[in-house]
């Protein structure tokens, strides 16, 4: 019966608002031509290849590939990745596999420095989330696994130190995504980590499609698994408020986690997209708690009541409305959702009245993101496809395993056409998991990273038609060092455009924390209004574009550094 009304009042809804978004968003720059990447892995230096250790008896994990962190570690002002891998089997003889992490040497160049920095471990990896937890100035590290997560501290020294145990953070589980969050707004980063199933090595189950032949079970056959939150005591050590702040939740099968204040109250509310369980929104009350308000916002279930396998999520303020919307990767045949915010404590789903709906239908999104591929000011979509079944065409002749990325161009009025056809270096088809964007050699523009299960990252420069970009990397005093959370609007050409300083999104994986606003033609930005968790608001006049501004809190702009630097 809850669904049937569920559904009742979502229909309604949509008969009311019709396919047209109430708030639209004001026009960005006309597009200056194609949409182009260029896959330049072999020039960057980026080597990396997961290893999901399958070899024949199709162990759950084996499909879910891993995650790539965009980070600076060493403050250059040059953005670094690391990769999460996987490893063999217990018994396997084979080489062994390491994550990776590149520094950025500039030019769009990478160097290994994974020995060096301390990061040389084994572990069955899935996804990170990095960001500044104990206010030293220095970028930290969370890498979640299969059978326990780990800290990584940064030394400020370009090495890394393993703080797991005595910050109490590395509860066992089967840990997917993660997010660092200020949710009490103490100065100090908690962590929220998602978790897929109850799945152990000696007590896989034998799952079979013929009868005979062992093929990989889907979630159904698990039981699922609570997330954690961990809430920072500000001595290295964290609190696990799981039970007490609200999330406790046995029946979660979690795979993507996405921030936002979706009720713009100022405190970080948190989504987790659940596979074959209801997605869950959890409102933040401001008293320490969480409540979870999926099911009455509409983002619960699909238009018809049922819950879809969610993957990664993202949030952004796609439609100018002033109020971050949900973009979640599903399951083929179910496709992508973006969800419009009412506003009123209600989101719509734009897929299904969309050519975005029918275009990613069949299609299974893992990572997916909201990103100024062109720099024009209205945002787009990014998505990474590929299918869990290496065999699936057998059975559904019209889905592939390895599939083609997505990019869908926002055309405004937060319309999308999917433009990825035009570029070979995203439509080349692969078995496609995690993917970050990063301005990896500072033009001004979004590049992509993107990780393939048991195969090669692949690193796509932007080489889109050049626009007007301004990019802000924030330093918090009294708030988080890492600024996550912070509200940014920047004004040009009369127009206000905005975005949130955030970990997580996408799946098991991070983009960078720097935040680059599209221009498309003009040359400088009227007004710039940052609005930290602290309750602090910085406003800064006029701004010339092709640049980064470096901005500290109550203190202004600290740092200047051209494009091309």
């Amino acid at each position: 019966m809850m669904r049937h009304r569920f559904l009742t009042h979502v229909l309604s809804a949509i008969a009311v608002a019709g396919v047209a978004a109430t708030a639209v968003m004001a026009q960005g720059a006309k597009a200056r031509g194609p949409v182009a990447f260029t896959d330049v892995t072999v020039q960057s230096g980026v080597t990396f290849r997961h290893t999901s250790g399958a070899f024949g008896k199709k162990y759950l994990p084996e499909t879910m590939g891993s995650g790539v962190v965009v980070l600076d570690v060493d403050n250059d002002g040059r953005q670094d990745l690391f990769f999460v891998n996987g490893t063999v089997w217990p018994g396997r003889a084979a080489t062994r596999s390491l994550p990776a992490l590149y520094r950025n040497a500039g030019g769009g160049r990478f160097t290994d420095v994974t020995r060096a920095a301390g990061l040389a471990t084994t572990a069955y990896g899935m996804g990170a989330a990095a960001a500044d937890y104990d206010n030293d100035g220095f970028i930290d590290l969370f890498v979640t696994a299969l059978g326990g997560n780990r800290l990584y501290r940064n030394t400020g020294k370009g090495t890394f130190q393993d703080a797991t145990v005595r910050a109490g953070v590395g509860r066992a589980g089967f840990s997917t995504s993660a997010a660092w969050l200020d949710y009490d707004k103490d100065g100090r980063l908690d962590l929220v980590v998602a978790n897929y199933v109850q799945w152990q090595l000696e007590k896989d189950i034998h799952c079979t499609l013929d009868g005979k032949t062992k093929s990989y079970c889907t979630p159904e056959s698990y039981k699922g698994e609570t997330p954690f939150l961990f809430r920072n005591n500000g001595n290295g050590t964290f609190e696990d408020v799981t039970k007490k702040a609200g999330l406790h939740d046995p029946t979660s099968k979690g795979l993507g986690v996405g921030l936002l204040d979706y009720n713009g109250d100022g405190w970080l509310d948190i989504f987790i997209a659940n596979d074959t369980q209801p997605n869950r929104l959890y409102r933040n009350t401001g008293k320490g708690t969480f409540v979870d308000e999926a099911v009455t916002a509409g983002v619960a279930f699909n238009e018809a009541g049922v819950a879809r396998a969610g993957m990664g999520v993202d949030a952004a303020d796609f439609d100018g409305s002033g109020r971050p919307g949900l973009l979640i990767g599903n399951f083929s045949n179910e496709m992508l959702s973006l969800y419009r915010n009412e506003g009123n404590g209600l989101f719509i789903d734009d897929a299904p009245t969309s050519t975005l709906g029918r275009e990613s239908l069949l299609s299974l999104t893992f990572a997916c993101f909201f990103f100024d591929a062109d720099n024009d000011g209205l945002l787009d979509i990014f998505t990474a496809n590929g299918h869990v079944a290496d065999d699936i065409s057998r059975v559904q002749p019209k889905v592939t395993y390895a599939q083609p990325a997505h990019l869908y161009r926002n055309t405004g009025k937060a319309r999308f056409s999917n433009v990825a056809a035009g570029s070979p270096a995203l439509s080349k088809a692969v078995v496609a998991r995690g993917a970050a964007h990063v301005d990896i050699d500072n033009d001004g523009d979004q590049d992509l990273v993107v990780t393939v299960n048991n195969g090669p990252a692949r690193v796509l420069r932007n080489d889109s038609p050049a626009a007007q970009a301004l990019r802000l990397s924030l330093v918090g005093v009294t708030s988080n060092r890492s600024a996550i959370g912070a509200q940014v609007r920047v004004t040009v050409g009369g127009l206000t455009r905005t975005a949130m300083v955030k970990t997580g999104s996408s799946y098991l994986s991070q983009s960078e924390l720097p935040l680059t606003f599209g221009l498309g033609a003009a040359s400088k930005v009227e007004q710039v209004e940052i609005r930290w968790p602290s309750g602090q608001v910085d406003r800064l006049g006029p701004q010339t574009a092709g640049q980064t501004l470096v901005v500290t809190e109550a203190k202004g702009v600290t740092a200047k550094v051209p494009f091309g630097r």
